[in-house]
């Protein structure tokens, strides 16, 4: 399970990335989810970073929680 949560929270990390590059370079242009949905509008460059801190938050969670013994 830990692994499947690490690799959704790198997804979403990509996802973040990807949406970055694009705003700034114009590259990536179908590859990025936040910039085919409509109602994010003109802040596809504020989604692309909360998704690049959550992506980084969701792949450090399985290490913060202990295992109760």
């Amino acid at each position: 399970m830990k692994k499947l949560i690490e690799a959704v929270g790198f997804i979403v990390l990509l996802q973040g990335i990807g949406g970055l590059v694009y705003e700034w370079t114009g590259w990536l242009r179908l590859w990025t989810l936040a910039r085919h949905m409509d109602f994010f509008g003109d802040r596809a460059l504020f989604v692309s970073i909360v998704l690049i801190v959550t992506g980084f938050a969701i792949m450090i969670a399985p290490d913060a929680v202990r295992k109760k013994s």
